[in-house]
């Protein structure tokens, strides 16, 4: 009995849900023969495999894996998560020996091939500051920002009403609708908690990473976000 394509799923897609690497990285490990499906090479891209096949990487793919970093950076103001952009430098290129923790307890030294296909697991826009994670690691990526992801951010916001009020007399109600009720770009916002923490300053925790999310949530309540 043949195989239904409703049975059959892209080889690339199926090593990303089982969690050995990302789907670029699966791309190229297969075009490098470094993939085996039942133990039979596999080198063409958009093979598509059974759920319940047995897969298998080379070690060399897995050594390439094991080189590659994850660095945690306190971006500071005036700098944008990812490539430059309108003269303003991104982040990575904080990323020195200089500036490294000095309590940092990895073993592994600086070298500039570090910075290589290294990319931001969600960003922080140019005027905010925080934890930005940068990675090589498509596994790290997909844990973080993946469609799937559970994992939580939090922020700290500083607010005033638009219209000149004190932050004591925002609405309870424009509060519900923070954690959970708005839409952007046409499509509803999944539930968020947002509560405060004094009178100035809101904490937003989410499961998700639209645009400029934060600072258009605000806008749609009557608030402008300071920092």
């Amino acid at each position: 009995m043949s195989d239904t394509p409703a049975d059959l799923v892209r080889l690339s897609k199926r090593m990303s849900e089982l969690g050995l690497c990302s789907r670029r990285e699966a791309d190229e490990w297969i075009s490098k023969g470094w993939v085996k499906v039942d133990g039979q090479v596999v080198r063409e891209l958009g093979s598509k495999v059974r759920p319940d096949q047995k897969i298998t990487i080379d070690r060399k793919a897995k050594d390439q894996q094991n080189e590659r970093v994850t660095i945690i950076l306190n971006k500071p103001l005036g700098y944008v998560s990812g490539q430059a952009e309108d003269g303003h430098e991104p982040a990575r290129i904080l990323i020195t020996p200089r500036n490294r923790w000095i309590d940092d307890p990895s073993p592994r030294r600086f070298n500039p091939s570090q910075l290589k296909s290294l990319v931001p697991a969600g960003r922080l826009d140019i005027n905010s500051t925080g934890l930005l994670v940068l990675t090589q690691d498509g596994r790290i990526a997909k844990t973080i920002i993946g469609e799937n992801s559970a994992a939580e951010k939090e922020y700290i916001v500083r607010v005033a009403m638009t219209d000149g009020r004190s932050n004591s007399e925002f609405p309870p109600a424009k509060l519900a609708l923070l954690n959970h009720g708005l839409e952007l770009d046409g499509k509803p916002l999944e539930k968020a908690e947002v509560s405060w923490l004094n009178e100035d300053q809101l904490k937003f925790v989410l499961r998700e990473g639209r645009n400029r999310q934060i600072r258009r949530m605000c806008d749609l309540v009557g608030l402008k976000v300071l920092a």
